[in-house]
């Protein structure tokens, strides 16, 4: 009589496999059953499929402190629209095609205080479409200190190489000044623009000089100041307290117009508070000619951009800062703050404590602002990301932090079960 040889267990089929799998649609549940089952370990599918659930874009809460936290969106956001057709390049009054800038472009010019404005994709694309569009073949005097690398690796002479521009370093890294520009104009007779550009994510201090907007104005050339951070006016009319001090050193939209810039340019998502985009306002025809440019079309926003940047705009013009989630946040009193804190440390580990936030996103570089939050002893950055709803802290000297000025007061419920998960 002769024994078979035992049988090897079988894989289990994929798609039986997927059917048992929950969070994703079908198709992706497949592919998570057919990995699971490719490593030798089916009974491992369902988190693998979380893990993949977890890879795309998410709603989380932001208690880093950061406000406009770069790798979390920056500016938080809430629009929403229709599902309907749109002016987005129709004249009602004409009935014939119409201008996808007219309307924003002419918002912004408004609260900028200039002839003109259009909108672009983000301020990386705005310094290339202006560049490209008014000094594609000539020079562009940057002071050296202004030659600067922000994030994703934006390096300002790498931008004037791709529009097309020659690059005339002026002055050195800590001190530039007037006559050095004049000595650039009078070397290079095809200079096109004087580009001043604010160092939004570092600061220079000690033995320093800068040249102002207004003396650069009196060279000739038109003057192109990337602002970055996208303060509209440093008095803040939306504020009814005004400005608050850590501004005191961000240059903004208004004050450098009326000081003689021909051009500014500053991002959407920073300090402006609305959705990634890129604002170039200024003179008529300068705007005009970036318009007309064949990159005007490939940096064009979408009708979703546009509408979310013109209901920011809308609520600047009504002076409602506090309609705007980024404003509300950044100017919450810190007693708000510290009486929240004291609300969410329900157990004796959790302790209410006072923090330094910051703007982020290279506004106001260096500038804190006085918040509070809770901390616990030891890292637990993993269980905080692991909750239902995602909560982003930070550590420092040891202990985990939660900042709550960028936590919105709808979210402290979540916070609180975050905060639970890792009592247990």
């Amino acid at each position: 009589m002769t024994t078979s040889e035992p049988v090897a267990d079988r894989p289990p089929s994929v798609d039986a496999l997927a059917r048992r799998l929950q969070g994703l649609p079908h198709p992706l549940l497949v592919d998570a059953a057919r990995q699971a089952i490719a490593d030798g370990r089916p009974d491992s599918a369902q988190a693998v499929a979380d893990s993949r659930r977890r890879r795309l874009l998410s709603p989380v809460i932001n208690a880093t402190g950061v406000l406009l936290h770069t790798n979390l969106g920056r500016a938080p956001v809430a629009h929403r629209q229709p599902a309907a057709a749109q002016t987005v390049e129709f004249d009602l009054e004409s009935g014939e095609r119409g201008s996808r800038q007219a309307a924003v472009g002419g918002l912004f010019a408004r609260l900028c205080a200039t002839e003109s404005a259009m909108v672009v994709n983000n301020n990386a694309g705005a310094v290339l479409l202006v560049l490209a569009a008014l000094a594609n073949g000539r020079s562009v005097a940057v002071s050296r200190g202004e030659s600067v690398e922000i994030g994703g690796g934006f390096r300002v002479p790498d931008v004037l190489e791709q529009s097309g521009a020659r690059l005339v370093d002026v002055g050195t890294t800590n001190r530039t000044r007037l006559g050095d520009y004049q000595h650039a104009a009078e070397r290079h007779p095809d200079l096109a623009l004087l580009l001043k550009v604010h160092p939004s994510n570092f600061r220079v201090e000690g033995f320093t000089e800068t040249v102002g907007v207004a003396e650069l104005a009196t060279i000739g050339p038109p003057v192109v100041v990337d602002l970055g951070g996208g303060l509209l006016d440093s008095r803040c009319p939306w504020l009814p307290d005004g400005p608050p001090r850590w501004l005191a050193d961000e240059p903004a939209a208004v004050q450098t117009v009326a000081a003689g810039a021909d051009i500014v340019t500053f991002s959407g998502d920073k300090l402006l508070g609305g959705p990634q985009a890129g604002i170039i306002a200024g003179r008529a025809d300068l705007v005009e000619r970036c318009a007309r440019h064949p990159l005007a079309r490939a940096l064009r926003p979408g009708g979703l951009v546009l509408g979310a940047l013109q209901d920011l705009a809308l609520t600047y013009l009504r002076r409602d800062g506090r309609a705007i989630p980024f404003w509300r946040m950044a100017t919450t009193p810190v007693a708000d703050l510290e009486a929240r804190a004291a609300a969410l440390a329900t157990a004796d580990h959790l302790v209410p404590t006072a923090t330094d936030a910051v703007p982020g996103a290279g506004a106001a570089p260096g500038a804190t602002i006085p918040s509070f939050g809770l901390a616990i002893d030891g890292d637990h950055l993993v269980s905080l990301r692991a909750a239902d709803r995602p909560v982003i802290a930070r550590i420092h000297e040891g202990r985990t932090v939660l900042d709550l000025r960028a936590v919105d007061p709808h979210h402290d419920p979540a916070v609180t079960a975050a905060l639970t998960s890792i009592a247990r």
